[in-house]
């Protein structure tokens, strides 16, 4: 069915990798290990943060946030990637890509917001230890995670309608696996500059600003570490930010690549990894990449198995 501007409102075709079927074989059973380590990860981060009550702590609400975040990435896109690898319908329902899109643009624009709240968070755990538990009080911390919560909604409330009302002249074969904003601009038949435009100056807010924040937050806690006396207190404060350090390369390598460009220049396939890699890839790694060094969790662990003779070691904080 065609909409009186020309845009389909029937199902799309996902291409994907469909000439690539031997690729596409693969990819199901990477994507299903990666889904399924990516769902237990990003549970478990949130279980033990709701469970234990030495995890309720700023660093972990914010942690717990981000896990929620990767939750609705994957689950937002993953099964019917998995269905549409491995059956030879490449469908989705027009309803179905219009939750894709809105889902991709408001995580998106949340977990930008929120890692450059959990570099604030670093920034006061190290440069002002003292007054740390002053400064993020509950209170703020739930006004921060609001905040990047509505940001990035109304974002996708904003981009989400514009960039499906894109006259598309009937066409439904989207080359991609997901319906994302990149994507569905290529099968326009109409100038979309202005969407573009928009969405290049959106993305300063919402993604540049964050990035600056971090980078900033990330100087002041290079300058205290160098001021630091103490080998083991440097190796402790290196402890406490390198992981989030890890996360925010990951998440903004790609979503830079992807975002900050008109939609056909990216190279289609070089945009179709990205995508894989931040909405899968960085999700499975992000609760390990936390958690790998992270004494806090370890315990966690061990006292929810009844096994609390472990000691605590806060260098996780």
């Amino acid at each position: 069915m065609e909409g009186t501007n020309g845009s389909s409102t029937g199902d799309f075709i996902l291409f994907g990798f469909s000439d690539r079927p031997k690729l596409e074989r693969v990819l199901f059973f990477v994507n299903m290990i990666f889904y399924f380590l990516a769902i237990t990860g990003n549970s478990t981060i949130i279980f033990l943060s709701l469970m234990d009550p030495r995890l309720h702590t700023p660093m972990y609400f914010f942690l717990s946030n981000l896990s929620l975040l990767d939750l609705c990435y994957t689950t937002s896109s993953i099964p019917q990637m998995l269905v549409n690898l491995w059956g030879p319908r490449k469908t989705i329902t027009y309803v179905g890509c219009v939750i894709q899109l809105f889902a991709f643009l408001s995580v998106g624009g949340i977990e930008c917001i929120l890692l450059s709240v959990m570099a604030y968070d670093r920034f006061v755990a190290v440069c002002k230890p003292l007054h740390y538990m002053t400064i993020m009080h509950p209170q703020l911390c739930l006004q921060l995670a609001a905040f990047a919560w509505l940001s990035g909604i109304a974002n996708s409330i904003l981009m989400s309608p514009l960039t499906m009302s894109l006259g598309r002249c009937g066409r439904r074969r989207i080359n991609h696996f997901v319906c994302e904003m990149p994507a569905i601009i290529r099968i326009s038949c109409v100038d979309t500059s202005r969407v573009e435009g928009l969405a290049f100056f959106l993305a300063i807010p919402i993604v540049l600003v964050p990035l600056t924040m971090i980078l900033v937050s990330y100087g002041y806690i290079a300058v205290a570490v160098l001021r630091i006396r103490s080998a083991a207190g440097r190796r402790k404060a290196f402890n406490t930010c390198s992981s989030h350090m890890a996360v925010v390369s990951l998440f903004y390598s790609s979503i830079i690549y992807m975002y900050m460009q008109p939609g056909n220049v990216a190279s289609q396939d070089q945009g179709k990894f990205l995508t894989l890699f931040y909405c899968l890839v960085t999700p499975t790694l992000n609760p390990f990449i936390y958690t790998l060094r992270n004494k806090d969790v370890k315990g966690a662990v061990w006292r929810l198995l009844g096994k609390d003779h472990k000691p605590l070691d806060s260098g996780g904080h």
